[in-house]
């Protein structure tokens, strides 16, 4: 029976580095001498597409290198379930997460990778006030407790101005280490969203290029976010826009589509081809251009003549318009001075669907504001998103049974516009939030209202509680709004911590007590289920998989995803208790009939002693269960 510790390639997160190195192994056999990587080869197998130049195009700043490095580290945290924090917990797909994103995205790694439908982000625009995550790139579970309030000499950045130095190289080393591993997580068809302003628009478009490939670029989108003009700028410009750039995780991807209006569809003259509307049928190129879209047009039995626009010409070839007049396709006008259309029957139409709007219109930050108060009687949020935007671009995307993921979440307003969405459209999608429980200063003017919030709710003060309650609010609003809705509004709540797993941490100067202290392999004060999610989180289980619970000899054996993984984390098992559990874990084993390789899991200090270990771990593999383990 192997022993886990936290250098046990199962008690971290995924290791990106080593699934690559293996990839590339697989692909160039080659370029491998007893493991190492031989460069001199490999550039020869990809021949021409090696660029050795010192000069390439592309974005660099200081700490991009580091930036990639620590995307890359495994890590060995782990999350913390919290069912009390929790909506429908039994029921819910639904996802809310605590802790620093960064950690959390790499957590995330082997249990959603290829997973997710849809990334929407919102993260700091970096306009001088904007909370900057300082990242300590040697440890960043001790860095969140840090930031967090949960160590001594706590430090957070609180903004990023100008006068700072690195003012743009700050921003890029938060950002780029997140996205990295956040592509992991994106469906082969999966697409991000990331809304951003005119300061970071630019670096952040060249930094998606490299990321996620410059072919894989969708569209800029232009959200006209100020519903009133603003004249308190120096430029006497009132900028009444944002952006949002979107990205495929592969090219050849593209958006549903708006529904068309089907209104514009009659049928008046009785054409037997159904019903119809009509539309115009001129070019868009000149003369110079397109010479054989520029004629006359003839109207048949009266003679009239229509010439082209010169700056547009027709839509289609002198051959093809005559085969449309014939057809009778062609509509005519009444007055000389009109245009002839074309007759589109609605049968024709490839699609149900017309093109997304790169500008979006019609809704706006104010409507983001106007929610907030509605939910909170209160204004909590400076600029939080409206959902109806959110919402628009969930349609695009995300369908039955896709997941959408937040880890910038904030207000929460990608979890409330997803359940809305999904009640209107009476599909079930899944939502995964992250967000930074950051403290809340109540002498601080701009935080004092969400503080003083927080106080009334009689939790911590800061912004993932309020996160969280928005959640609640949000999902007895859409039930009361779509009360025959039968969809999922619930949320599982998780926190991210160290690791149950204890690590080896002598002190030199009592040894014996070390040993003592560590004959427990597992944190003082954690749960049984605390063990087991980070069991399911560290072999990539779905953190919403069922859990199954027996009494088997007198212990508590759980299965976990229909019996992929069965846990029994019970003290005491004795050489007289030994038979009788391995037999019940092989008959309920036997019972599930699982279709993937069982791993069973068992508390090494829960053994009496080794023989006891020994006899499990045989009686287990006779029946073949060769995966046993120990924490």
């Amino acid at each position: 029976m192997e022993k886990l510790n936290l250098d046990d390639p199962d008690t971290k997160s995924a290791d990106i580095v080593a699934e690559n190195i293996e990839a590339l192994s697989a692909l160039f056999p080659e370029a491998f001498t007893e493991g190492r990587i031989d460069f001199d080869v490999l550039k020869q197998l990809l021949g021409g597409a090696v660029d050795e130049s010192s000069e390439k195009y592309g974005l660099n700043w200081h700490g991009k290198r580091r930036s990639r490095q620590i995307a890359l580290t495994p890590s060995a945290g782990t999350l913390l379930p919290y069912p009390e924090d929790s909506v429908d917990w039994d029921t819910t797909q639904n996802l809310m997460i605590e802790g620093d994103n960064l950690e959390v995205l790499k957590l995330l790694q082997k249990s959603y990778a290829s997973k997710v439908k849809l990334i929407y982000i919102d993260p700091p625009y970096n306009t001088g006030k904007d909370f900057v995550y300082p990242d300590d790139f040697r440890d960043s579970i001790k860095n969140y407790l840090a930031l967090t309030g949960q160590a001594e000499n706590g430090r957070k950045t609180s903004s990023n101005t100008d006068a700072s130095g690195r003012f743009h190289t700050d921003w890029l080393n938060m950002m780029y280490p997140r996205l990295k591993a956040a592509r992991n997580l994106l469906h082969h068809s999966g697409v991000v969203l990331v809304s951003c302003d005119d300061t970071e628009s630019a670096n952040l478009r060249a930094m998606m290029n490299d990321i996620f490939g410059e072919e894989n670029f969708i569209a800029q989108f232009v959200w006209k976010a100020r519903q009133f003009t603003d004249a308190r700028a120096k430029t006497n410009v009132s900028t009444d826009h944002e952006y949002i750039i979107a990205y495929a995780r592969n090219d050849g991807f593209s958006l549903r589509g708006v529904g068309r209006d089907e209104s514009k569809f009659s049928n008046p003259d009785e054409d037997p081809r159904g019903d119809w509307m009509s539309r115009s049928i001129l070019g868009l190129a000149t003369r110079e251009q397109r010479p054989n879209l520029h004629y006359d047009i003839v109207e048949p039995g009266t003679g009239r003549i229509f010439p082209p626009n010169p700056s547009t010409g027709w839509r289609y070839s002198k051959e093809k318009m005559a085969e449309l007049i014939s057809e009778g396709r062609i509509l005519f006008p009444r007055n000389d001075d009109g245009r002839p259309r074309e007759k589109k029957f609605r049968n024709e139409m490839r699609s149900e669907f017309i093109a997304f709007r790169s500008i979006i219109d019609g809704v706006h930050t104010a409507d983001g504001t106007q929610e907030i108060r509605s939910l909170f009687d209160a204004d909590l949020f400076p600029f939080p998103k409206p959902t109806g935007l959110i919402a628009s671009l969930i349609e695009q995307v995300a369908t039955d049974g896709d997941i959408v993921l937040d880890f910038f979440a904030g207000s929460g307003t990608t979890g409330h516009a997803l359940i809305k969405q999904s009640a209107a459209d009476e599909l079930r999608r899944r939502y995964i939030l992250v967000q930074l429980p950051e403290p809340l200063d109540p002498t601080n003017r701009e935080q004092k209202v969400a503080a003083d919030f927080c106080d009334r709710l009689d939790k911590p003060r800061n912004i993932a509680e309020l996160t969280k309650e928005r959640l609640r609010r949000a999902a007895r609003e859409v039930q009361a709004d779509n009360p025959n809705y039968k969809g999922d509004v619930g949320f599982r709540v998780y926190k991210l911590a160290q690791s149950n797993i204890r690590a080896w941490e002598p002190d030199m100067s009592d040894l014996e007590g070390t040993l003592l202290q560590h004959s427990e392999h597992l944190v003082p004060g954690r749960t049984e289920q605390d063990v087991l999610y980070e069991l399911l989180l560290k072999l990539g289980l779905d953190l919403c998989v069922p859990i199954e619970k027996r009494e088997i000899a007198g212990k508590a054996v759980h299965s976990i995803g229909a019996g992929a993984l069965m846990v029994c984390l019970a003290d005491s098992i004795s050489r007289d208790t030994v038979e009788e559990l391995a037999n019940g874990i092989v008959a309920w084993h036997k019972e599930l009939a699982p279709a993937v390789d069982t791993r069973v899991v068992f508390k090494d200090s829960g053994f009496a002693d080794d023989v006891a270990k020994t006899n499990m771990a045989a009686i287990l593999d006779q029946n073949g269960i060769n995966d046993v383990r120990s924490l």
